[in-house]
């Protein structure tokens, strides 16, 4: 090495921009989580997912994971007595744009479980830059009176539920916005699962 040489340390990648390279690609997200013929109420929700300072992460990736109208998963382990929607994918991938952004059509799913049943709720996972290991969070819609009594959502302090809320689009019928804010100020509630 000559002594001339200037070394500059490089930005290091947690993570590495392997999202955009593979796992957002149109072959591989999953923009619609119902399939053509399943049962419901068809809702889109426009997800932003925002850093500490408000701005757009662009490269982000989510996966969402809900029951069907009859609230029951396309799962195994799911025992519930209920009828899966034949219809049913019960699985979403979207990737944010420029501006942070994506959205995803789905169906209203039902509540989930016997007795004291959960409310209506999508489970999100998030992928970004920086992040070591996803974030979990969930997603319940404002006005649903069955939030009131959700077991999971009365775990969280009540100056904090409404980072876990959806609130209508005015501008748009059927749409719902949800933030994911990854850290500060209005901090998205995530679940250490």
């Amino acid at each position: 090495m000559r002594a001339d040489t200037d070394l500059v340390p490089t930005p290091s990648q947690t993570v590495g921009p392997y999202f955009r390279i593979e796992l957002t690609t149109q072959e591989h997200c999953v923009k619609c989580v119902p399939g053509p013929q399943a049962k419901g109420e068809r809702m889109w929700i426009t997800f932003r997912v925002l850093d500490g300072n408000r701005a757009p992460v662009n490269d982000a990736m989510l996966e969402i994971w809900q029951a069907d109208a009859n609230g029951k998963y396309k799962h195994p382990d799911d025992l519930q007595p209920k009828q899966l929607d034949p219809g049913w994918i019960g699985f979403g991938r979207i990737a944010t744009g420029e501006d942070g952004s994506c959205v995803l059509e789905t169906i209203r799913p039902g509540p989930v479980g016997n007795g004291a049943p959960q409310a209506p709720h999508l489970t999100v996972a998030v992928f970004a830059r920086g992040l070591l290991k996803q974030l979990y969070t969930r997603v319940y819609f404002a006005g649903e009176a069955a939030n009131d009594k959700d077991p999971v959502l009365q775990l969280i302090p009540p100056e904090r539920r409404d980072t876990l809320l959806a609130r209508p689009d005015p501008a748009r019928p059927g749409y719902w916005l949800f933030d994911v804010i990854l850290q500060g100020d209005r901090e998205t509630v995530f679940f250490d699962v």
